[in-house]
């Protein structure tokens, strides 16, 4: 190569490297999600707790579309043993979602730390007035 070529090619390099970020806006500061609660449809749970252990909470919950995602679980303490469980998606505000409404299992770990009985509720979705319904479990705890 002579030198003349040797001069081009970093140009292009440079040149063909920046086109990614010529058609994106620093301007557009628009939010193009929002989260969503997800509807539960079952829940493993153990039989029983032990003090002390350690469990993978199974969690099937409905996709409605192909524009919302799983985003994780918010667990709430709502009395000394008892637990809120919703699980939290993103979706999309493309406007252009498929419904899919495909069952998922999630999982999330939970440690007993009382010796009383917990219960969880996991949310499933709202009544015709608007208030939140569960599927709702009670587990007791045993001593090792």
């Amino acid at each position: 190569m002579d030198k003349m070529n040797l001069k081009k090619v970093p140009f292009w390099v440079v040149f063909v490297g920046m086109i990614p970020f010529l058609s994106c806006n620093l301007e557009d500061d628009s939010v193009n999600f929002h989260f969503v609660n997800l509807q539960v449809v079952d829940a493993k749970l153990p039989a029983f707790f032990e003090l002390n252990q350690s469990y993978e909470i199974q969690v099937t919950y409905v996709r409605p579309n192909n524009c919302t995602f799983f985003e994780g679980f918010s667990v709430d303490k709502t009395g000394h043993t008892a637990r809120d469980v919703v699980v939290v998606g993103s979706q999309l505000e493309d406007g252009n979602c498929v419904q899919v409404a495909e069952e998922v299992v999630g999982t999330f770990m939970f440690t007993c730390y009382y010796t009383d009985s917990y219960t969880f509720r996991f949310w499933t979705g709202e009544d015709v007035d608007g208030n939140p319904q569960f599927l709702e479990y009670q587990i007791p705890v045993t001593s090792p």
